[in-house]
């Protein structure tokens, strides 16, 4: 006789199917987001050990962040790509994603040391905002999608390296109406993940006494350099509250 309470094959591809179209649909949601025709894709500054700083450079800003979930701790958020855009948006050239390399990352699935990041971002004179950080958490067979918001004015003018501090992103548990950590859909993913169910507390501060050193010692090109701190101001949570309830 069947035992009825064991899956039978045609379940066990069912669920396996399910699983497969789960992760999928994840992936190509991020990559959409990272790749797709609304922003233009841009590596960071001094990815090669070559590059130099000169009087001929665009200005360059330096900045650190730490990304970690405290409320999902088995989805620990990885950065994707910095989000910028220019103060007046009028096609793809004015939204920059800057994306991640591997001197950048030091990585952890640890919720209490998080996921840190030197970021190095080229930019043409003119007026920007620093939109936020896109991150992917994962723990197979479920991906999180996250957005920690920024919304931080920068002006770009002359050149130089310039520091603009660091930033302390941590996903919790989201209470009333607070901005959520990540989009709602693919529902079932996102919840599981915390991104909906969570919500961001950011911190931007000044740790030039400890960043200086991990920037020096990683890029070459910055160890004679004087670096300029332009630190952002604090984050402005109203701000990203009005911005996520219009979007």
């Amino acid at each position: 006789m069947l035992d009825h309470s064991q899956p039978t094959i045609l379940q066990i591809k069912h669920q396996g199917l399910l699983m497969l179209f789960r992760v999928i649909a994840t992936i190509s949601l991020s990559l959409t987001l990272l790749l797709s025709g609304c922003a233009t894709r841009t590596n960071m500054a001094f990815e090669d050990d070559s590059d130099t700083v000169s009087k001929e450079n665009k200005p360059i800003f330096l900045m650190t962040a730490t990304l970690r979930n405290t409320y999902r701790t088995s989805f620990q958020p990885k950065l994707l790509v910095v989000n910028v855009e220019r103060s007046e948006v009028k096609g793809r050239a004015d939204r920059i994603n800057f994306t991640m390399d591997d001197k950048a990352k030091n990585e952890s699935d640890s919720p209490t040391e998080g996921s840190s990041y030197l970021l190095r971002m080229e930019l043409e004179q003119g007026d920007y905002v620093i939109r936020g950080l896109t991150s992917l958490g994962r723990t197979f067979p479920i991906n999180g999608l996250y957005f920690a918001p920024l919304h931080s004015k920068l002006k770009s003018s002359v050149p130089g390296v310039f520091y603009l501090g660091h930033v302390e992103a941590t996903i919790r548990e989201r209470k009333e109406n607070e901005f959520k950590a990540g989009p709602s859909i693919p529902l079932i993913d996102q919840a599981i993940a915390g991104a909906s169910g969570g919500t961001f507390d950011i911190e931007i501060s000044d740790q030039w006494e400890k960043d200086e050193s991990k920037f020096k010692t990683k890029f070459p090109a910055l160890v004679a350099v004087d670096v300029q701190k332009v630190i952002l101001p604090p984050f402005d949570k109203a701000q990203a509250q009005k911005w996520w309830e219009a979007n």
